[in-house]
C-alpha cells in the first residue's frame, strides 16, 4: 500500500493550528504592541488604551525604557525575583529533607509524612491563601497563640513578601517532594551500600552518590517551581503587599486599574523572558542527561 505522508501531517496539524491561533499569534501581537505597533489586530485595544507609545514606522523600546525608569516597577521586579529565589530555595531544602527521610526510613513517622505532604494538592490555591492570611495575620491564630504564651505585639506576616514566600512554599512542596522522591527511589541501594562498605559515611554517600544521580529531578523542581512562582497571581494578590507587587499582580493592575494595556503587555513579555531564562536551565539539563545516556 502506497504511503501518504500528508495524511499523517494533516492528522497532526490540528493541535498545531490551535497552538498557533490561540497561543502563538497572541504572543506575537502582544510583543508587537509592547514595541509600539498599534495597527492590524492591535487596533481595537489601542483605540481605548491610555498613555500609549505609538510609532508610525518600525518598532521602539520606549515602553520598556519608561517602565524601567519607574522606581515602582523596578521595585516590583526586585520583589518578584526575591520571592522566586527565596521560595524555590526553601522548597528545595524542605523537599529534599522530607524526600531523603522517606527514602531511607520506613517507620511510622515516614508513613505519616508520606500522607501529610500531599494535603496541599487537594486544597485550592484561593482557599489556601485565605487560610494562610488568617493564620499569619496580626490577630490571627499565631498572634493568639503567642499572646496566650505571654508574648505580645506579633506584627503578622500576611500582606508581606515573607507571607508570599510562606504561601508559595506551602503550595509548591507536594510537587517538589513527589519529583525528588521518585528520583531518589530510582537510585539503587547497591550503590549506597557499596559506598558504605568502603568506609563512606551516610552523609558522604548522599553527597557523592545520591544527589548527583538525582540532578534531573532537582532541575525539574527548580525550573517548574521557579516559573510557577514567577508568573503567579492568586497568592501574591491575596497574600502580598500593595507595594511592591509581584509582576503578575502589577500586570493586572496596569491593565484593569490604569487602563494601560501596552504597559501591561510589556510587563507580561518581561515575565515571559524571565521564565524563558529559567527554562533554559531545564533544556540544558535534559541535553546533558541525553549525552550521558548516549542519545544524540
Amino acid at each position: 500500500m502506497r504511503q501518504k505522508p500528508w495524511v499523517g501531517l494533516l492528522m497532526s496539524s490540528g493541535p498545531m493550528i490551535v497552538m498557533i491561533v490561540f497561543i502563538g499569534l497572541p504572543i506575537v501581537l502582544a510583543v508587537a504592541y509592547s514595541l509600539g505597533d498599534v495597527l492590524g489586530l492591535n487596533r481595537a485595544i489601542a483605540a481605548v488604551a491610555q498613555h500609549q507609545v505609538i510609532v508610525k514606522h518600525g518598532l521602539t523600546l520606549k515602553v520598556y525604557r519608561d517602565l524601567w525608569a519607574n522606581a515602582g516597577i523596578r521595585a516590583d521586579i526586585g520583589a518578584t525575583l526575591w520571592v522566586t529565589v527565596v521560595a524555590v530555595a526553601v522548597v528545595l531544602v524542605i523537599a529534599y529533607a522530607v524526600s531523603l527521610y522517606l527514602r531511607f526510613n520506613h517507620n511510622r513517622l515516614a508513613k505519616v509524612l508520606s500522607a501529610i505532604y500531599l494535603i496541599p494538592l487537594f486544597i485550592p490555591v484561593v482557599i489556601a491563601s485565605y487560610a494562610l492570611v488568617t493564620f499569619w495575620n496580626a490577630g490571627g491564630f499565631v498572634d493568639a497563640l503567642m499572646a496566650h504564651l505571654g508574648s505580645q505585639g506579633f506584627p503578622g506576616l500576611s500582606y508581606t513578601l515573607t507571607g508570599v514566600v510562606i504561601a508559595q512554599v506551602w503550595v509548591n512542596l507536594p510537587f517538589a517532594i513527589l519529583m525528588l522522591s521518585s528520583g531518589l527511589t530510582a537510585v539503587p541501594d547497591s550503590l549506597i551500600e557499596a559506598s558504605r562498605d568502603v568506609g563512606s559515611t551516610f552523609l558522604r554517600s548522599i553527597v557523592r552518590i545520591v544527589l548527583p544521580l538525582n540532578i534531573l529531578p532537582t532541575v525539574i523542581v527548580l525550573t517548574f517551581t521557579g516559573i510557577g512562582i514567577l508568573g503567579s497571581f492568586t497568592i501574591p494578590y491575596l497574600m502580598g503587599p500593595t507595594a511592591p507587587q509581584m509582576l503578575g499582580v502589577a500586570t493586572t493592575t496596569y491593565y484593569q486599574a490604569f487602563n494601560e494595556p501596552q504597559q501591561a503587555q510589556a510587563l507580561a513579555v518581561l515575565t515571559f523572558v524571565l521564565a524563558a531564562g529559567i527554562g533554559v536551565i531545564y533544556v540544558w539539563a535534559n541535553v546533558q542527561a541525553n549525552r550521558r545516556e548516549g542519545i544524540s
